[in-house]
């Protein structure tokens, strides 16, 4: 089949809650989770963007979020901001972690800074990694971490993930519902967006309120990407995009990657893993009709999400790909889809 460039995985979470058995998780595979390297390799994944990504404190009556989601309606509450002092640790050491991946992957994985060092994994069978960050609760406000991040290898960051920080707003789980949930971007938001547009990171607007999406879209002077978004128009989840956000993507040359959550791809908006290829097809069907064939990819949502049992783990990539072929799309277009847009885009986004 074809090689897969994927949007978003959370494998580094699964390195920092278990790292006395990050050997077994990563190296050997421990068959848990949806990514390791030798499934990485048999399902084709070639690379992708890896999250560096601050879990919230888990209070004492915080409500059940998986028994809520799997029985909608539901509106979850969005977690309490995280300051940077506390986050950068967890930050840091989940950096670590992807940079402890290429070391001791015997040459089967490297941490790419350019799009030239992709092409080059990419040509001699090593799987390419890109440091992200998801939710910039590590960065302070005089963004004096931005910049060591930027310096360990850091290219991609989404300002918010479902929880305010200092620059933003991200959106509560939440169906039905849309994306106007709050406020814009900050101050300090705004400065964000201009450093990552001067530093060539790339913006993810996969998780940010829709006024905070508007305003990074009249200040960014890259291709606006989603890296794992669906289609509000057919699962109208506040996590995903309506067809006026779309639109606005398409017209910055951006990209749209596919979350395969099913709770964000299920037209029931329901977590249940039970489900076929109908719905993941139409939230592809509508992506490409309103972004056109050069401005979709994937973005799985590996070890960070309940996924169809088609799916199951990064070994199932190939049978998404059938199901692709078998829809009508053609061996062209499922290649764009899987790879090569992702390539592309990243070629319209950074500058070095």
């Amino acid at each position: 089949m074809f090689p897969v460039f994927d949007g978003h995985n959370d494998i580094l979470l699964r390195l920092q809650t278990h790292p006395e058995n990050r050997q077994a998780i990563w190296v050997t595979g421990e068959g848990q989770g949806h990514l390791d390297l030798p499934r990485m390799k048999k399902g084709g994944f070639v690379g992708g963007f890896f999250a560096i990504y601050i879990p919230s404190p888990v209070a004492h009556d915080a409500p059940d979020y998986m028994e809520a989601m799997e029985n909608p309606p539901f509106a979850l509450p969005l977690a309490s901001l995280i300051d940077a002092p506390t986050a950068l640790p967890t930050a840091f050491s989940m950096a670590a972690h992807l940079l402890w991946m290429e070391r001791v992957s015997n040459g089967g994985f490297k941490v790419c800074r350019t799009l030239a060092e992709i092409k080059a994994c990419l040509a001699s069978g090593v799987i390419a990694g890109i440091m992200h960050m998801e939710g910039a609760e590590a960065i302070d406000e005089g963004l004096d971490n931005l910049y060591a991040f930027h310096a360990m290898g850091l290219r991609s960051l989404g300002p918010v993930w479902s929880r305010p920080t200092i620059f933003g707003h991200g959106v509560p789980f939440a169906f039905p519902s849309g994306p106007d949930t709050g406020d814009g971007l900050t101050d300090a938001g705004k400065r964000l967006v201009r450093a990552c547009n001067d530093l060539g990171i790339m913006l993810d607007l996969s998780h940010i309120n829709e006024k905070g999406f508007d305003d990074i879209a009249r200040l960014s002077d890259a291709p606006l990407v989603a890296t794992h978004s669906n289609a509000h128009a057919v699962t109208p989840s506040s996590r995903n995009l309506t067809d006026r956000q779309l639109a606005v993507i398409r017209d910055s040359k951006g990209m749209v990657g596919l979350n395969y959550a099913t709770s964000f791809l299920r037209r029931d908006g329901r977590q249940s893993a039970d489900m076929g290829w109908e719905d993941v097809l139409a939230h592809l069907d509508h992506l490409l009709h309103h972004l056109g064939e050069d401005h979709v990819g994937l973005g799985s949502d590996f070890d960070g999400a309940t996924l169809p049992q088609g799916i199951g783990d990064v070994t199932g990539l190939p049978a998404l790909q059938q199901a692709m072929l078998d829809h009508g799309y053609g061996a062209d277009l499922v290649r764009k889809i899987s790879c090569d847009n992702w390539l592309a885009l990243l070629d319209r986004t950074w500058t070095a």
